[in-house]
């Protein structure tokens, strides 16, 4: 029912979206800056890319950091008065057929699983992307650290236990957090590249709420994790996708439709005159 709530939604914001929007030259005000940079520094785009790149997400880490920190005192200790009654109907409720389906369904949120996604990801868009091919390899790769460490600080600094079937189960969720941001980062690396267009945003994005939704209610019908947990994974994957599409976005500019990318091919000679 979920999956199924998530598809219509889909499909009525998919029939109100223009089919394409009207786009400028590629790279925007970002392109334009990195161009004017460009003329005065000898280091390649490459370089002066990565530390843009590197310098917004570790700011927005550290924002992320924040937030999750504020919202973990409200978590461990008001969040048992939510998770208890929840843990208890579905341990009284489980069906052994569905749990085993569940096992299956919730390893698409697993560490290697998610890291072997962006490392075939990464492959392929390097080669797909038309300009500035380092920087999906790039920005996949620096999400596998950045996710890493900063979950690891959280789990250092709240010592959740979790249910009692799963008491390694920590704040955040690690598996939702992972679908979010790495699946979330590579459909936006996918979209931007091929499409452009709002109404493949907004499938895009469907797709990876779906996702979201099945690692949530597999891992909360197995008790993995409590329910705050689940919620707090996707909250700690969305604003770690928003930094990097954020960082993305300012070293490569906003998207461009697909149908009008062959007119606006010309970055570099557009944003190197001042």
């Amino acid at each position: 029912m979920g999956i199924a709530i998530i598809a219509a939604v889909a499909v009525l914001l998919a029939r109100r979206a223009p089919a394409a929007r009207p786009t400028g030259a590629a790279g925007g005000v970002a392109g334009r800056w990195q161009g004017l940079t460009a003329v005065r520094s000898n280091a390649p785009e490459w370089v002066l890319g990565t530390v843009q790149l590197g310098v917004i997400i570790a700011g927005g880490a550290v924002v992320v950091y924040g937030v999750m920190a504020l919202l973990g005192l409200l978590v461990v200790h008001h969040g048992l008065t939510i998770d208890r009654p929840i843990f208890n109907w579905t341990i009284a409720h489980q069906v052994h057929v569905w749990a085993q389906v569940m096992k299956r369904a919730t390893e698409i949120g697993d560490t290697w699983t998610t890291w072997g996604a962006a490392g075939a990801a990464a492959a392929c868009l390097a080669w797909v992307w038309h300009r500035l091919r380092w920087l999906p390899p790039m920005a996949l790769g620096a999400l596998v650290v950045v996710d890493h460490f900063l979950t690891l600080a959280l789990r250092h600094t709240f010592h959740r236990l979790g249910p009692p079937t799963s008491p390694l189960g920590t704040y955040p969720s690690g598996g939702c957090d992972r679908v979010v941001v790495f699946f979330g980062l590579i459909a936006y690396l996918l979209w931007r590249e091929l499409s452009g267009q709002r109404r493949a945003a907004i499938w895009a994005g469907a797709v990876v709420v779906a996702l979201a939704f099945n690692e949530g209610y597999s891992r909360a019908y197995l008790t993995l994790h409590w329910f705050t947990d689940i919620l707090s994974g996707w909250i700690y994957g969305g604003l770690e996708l928003v930094v990097f599409i954020v960082a993305v976005r300012f070293v490569a500019g906003p998207a461009i439709v697909s149908d009008t990318r062959s007119r606006s091919e010309e970055p570099e000679a557009i944003s190197a005159d001042p």
